[in-house]
Formats: C-alpha cells, structure tokens, sequence
C-alpha cells in the first residue's frame, strides 16, 4: 500500500476575521504539509496554497478518485528528484458565499492580513521553513488571483507566485455572463437576498445559480457595501446589463490585468513568477493572461508564462510545472529588491 502523505493539522483562532460580515468562523483549521524524509535540521522553503473558488485547503488535500490530490502529487514530485523539499500550508478560508480572493474585504474579511500576519508566522514558529526570500504561494482560479494579487501587494512576505487560470480581465470576465446573471437573478426580482437565500437551502445548484452565486461572491470581495445584503453591489444593471461606474471602477482597481507600475515593480522583484492559462477557459481568463503577459514583457520582468489547448477545469495536472519552477527559485540567490 501506497504510504500517505505527512500532514498535520492546527486549529488557529484569528484575531483578523473576528470583523466579517459573512458570520463565518473564526477558528481555522490549518493543514500542514511536511516532506518525504522530513529532517527538523533542515530549513525548507514554505509554499501556500490558495483554493479556487468553491473549495479551500481541506479540499485540496482531500482524497481524489482515480487520480492524485495535491500532497500526493508533492510527495512523487520530491521522491522523483523533479522538486527540492518543501513545506506547504493549507489554509481554510472558505466563507459562507463559497469562496475566497485572499485579499481584504470589509465585508468578507481580511484574509491577506489573516494570511500574511496570523497564518505565516504561526506555521513558522512550528516548523524549520519560510522566512524572507523562502515563501511561495500558489493557486488555481480565485487562488490564482489570490497569489498574483499578493505578489503585486506584498513583495516583502512573498518571493515567488505561480498563477494559474487566475481571474484577470474582468471586461471579459464579467461581460461573458452579464446576460446569464440577469435572467437568473430575474427569477427573484433582481433581490440578490432572496436569491441567495435560496441557495443556501437547496440541495444541489443549477451551473446557472453557481455562475451567479460566484458573481455575488465577487461583489462582496471587490465592491464590498455593508449597508447591503452581505456587502453585495452589482456593478451592472441586472434589468438593462448596463455598467455602474462607481462600482464598476472599485473592480477595476482589483484587475490583475492591469497593475499599477509600482505593482509591476514589485512583481519584478520576485526570485519566480509563474502564470499560465488554457486558450480554451470558460471564464474567458485567457484574455486577462495574455494582456498581463504582454505588459510583464514589455516592461523587461522575468517571468514564465504559458497558453495552453485546455479549458478551466481539473488542471492540478499544471502543478507538475509550476512547483519544481517556484519551489526552485526560491532556492536561488537572487538578491531581492527594496520594495519602494
């Protein structure tokens, strides 16, 4: 039999998410990844895991039929010799709208600063691992926005990020299902309330009310207003599809697609930057990608980027590029940069 992977399990009680509007849990469960051979002599670089939308940590290390999960996937990639030894942190940072940005939301919660200020030094006061210039973190999806977000924000805590399929572009993102959203909020009279209501009460989601409920999420992470129902604000008309500016341009202000030059700065000062996307994505991300992609390399920043002929769903199997590729770059003796 196949030995299983070495993880670890804490319960860590934030401080940070104490102020969220969603009523979800502060005590956290934290799941730790620890390396074939494991040697408490030895200092490992420290990776993060960031779910995608509608999972979190726990579902990364859950088991998977016919095909690896995550630490399983570590523990062949390391016994191979295709990836130095590392450890990985997996966060629960599910919420009660079925996902997670990773970034600070009045009405979400702070999860960057949960991450970043309770998570790291809490995993690092446990375990020979991290510090300045070892931490990674990774994500598929909503965690790839997670990770190239945090990558633009905070250079200082993170010296490599592998983004994948991650939400960027959201002209196209949002423009793709604007007619989607408003037949199905329709259903409810345009009450983002009573819809959502409803689908905490199902037992299963139509794709039309997953879509839709995932749009409601972004909302409350991009545009959070908690003078209503669980901070949600379109940022279009659901009755004409028209744009709101104001709300509209709070998104915006979020779209990895288009960063800010310091954002870029910060980006180049990474030891591994790695994005990718399928040319297929059903989110129509592969647009956002490709416009990064093409700012990144105009302004000289190193970095590895990839199309790929496949859609958004079941890439774990990218993972096999992407972790060798940071898990080694942070292993190099690039000098980091000041962040300014």
């Amino acid at each position: 039999m196949k030995k299983q992977p070495h993880i670890v399990y804490h319960q860590l009680q934030s401080k940070t998410l104490v102020v969220n509007l969603l009523g979800d849990p502060i005590e956290r469960t934290i799941a730790v990844y620890l390396p074939p051979h494991h040697n408490e002599g030895c200092h490992y670089p420290l990776l993060m895991a960031l779910a995608p939308y509608n999972n979190s940590g726990l579902g990364l290390i859950s088991w998977q039929p016919a095909k690896e999960n995550l630490p399983e996937r570590l523990d062949r990639l390391i016994l191979s010799g295709e990836m130095p030894p590392c450890i990985v942190v997996f966060p629960d940072c599910f919420t009660r709208l079925r996902g997670n940005q990773y970034i600070n939301s009045s009405v979400v919660g702070a999860y960057q600063d949960f991450l970043i200020d309770e998570v790291i030094p809490f995993v690092e006061s446990l375990y020979p691992t991290g510090g300045r210039g070892y931490r990674g973190c990774f994500g598929k999806s909503s965690g790839g926005f997670g990770a190239i977000t945090h990558g633009m924000r905070r250079p200082d805590v993170w010296s490599a990020v592998a983004c994948h399929s991650g939400g960027m572009g959201f002209q196209w993102l949002v423009s793709g299902f604007i007619s989607l959203i408003s037949i199905e909020l329709s259903r409810y009279d345009y009450n983002s309330e009573a819809f959502i209501k409803h689908t905490e009460c199902v037992h299963k989601l139509t794709y039309e009310e997953f879509v839709t409920l995932m749009f409601l999420f972004f909302c409350a992470a991009y545009d959070p207003v908690p003078t209503c129902f669980l901070g949600i604000r379109l940022p279009f008309d659901p009755y004409t599809g028209q744009w709101i500016e104001e709300p509209w341009k709070n998104w915006l202000a979020h779209d990895p697609a288009f960063p800010s030059l310091k954002r870029i700065r910060n980006l180049s000062s990474l030891k591994a930057l790695y994005i990718d996307c399928g040319s297929y994505d059903q989110y129509h991300l592969q647009f956002g990608a490709r416009i990064l992609n093409k700012t990144l390399v105009e302004h000289g920043v190193e970095h590895f980027f990839e199309e790929f002929p496949d859609n958004h769903t079941d890439l774990d199997y990218r993972y096999d590029v992407s972790l060798p590729f940071i898990v080694k770059g942070l292993l190099e003796k690039k000098v980091l940069q000041a962040v300014s």
